[in-house]
């Protein structure tokens, strides 16, 4: 799995909550450059990515995950702080699979998460 956060403590937890639904092994990105080299070095089976990111955002990362033939079957979850009325249907619309705001919810991370593992599964099936 991948998370891409540029805070690091946010990174850790979310990192942590990974690990404990039993994904391993988990790796880290600060920034979307890191993000896209990891993702085509490591073909992550999911990826959590915050969307307020610097430099470039988790939008464009998003776009750039469902342009690339092989990457375009990971399942997404998108992480927002900044979570106004349309912005999950505008984020849905450019490939998001999943939409979870800041501050992260246990309970609801979990169920997305727990979704997002069920749809890298189908579509490795495809």
């Amino acid at each position: 799995a991948l998370v891409v956060e540029d805070e690091a403590i946010i990174s850790l937890m979310v990192e942590d909550m990974m690990l404990d639904l039993g994904f391993a092994p988990v790796w880290l990105a600060a920034s979307v450059q890191q993000a896209l080299e990891i993702l085509e070095r490591e073909r992550p089976d999911v990826a959590v990515l915050d969307i307020q990111m610097p430099h470039m955002s988790g939008l464009e990362l998003i776009e750039a995950i469902r342009r690339d033939v092989i990457l375009r079957r990971t399942p997404v979850m998108a992480v927002t702080a900044y979570a106004g009325r349309g912005d999950e249907e505008r984020i849905r619309a450019t490939g998001a699979d999943a939409f979870v705001s800041k501050p992260v919810a246990l309970r609801p991370f979990m169920e997305a998460i727990s979704g997002l593992a069920a749809l890298a599964d189908t579509r490795a099936l495809a």
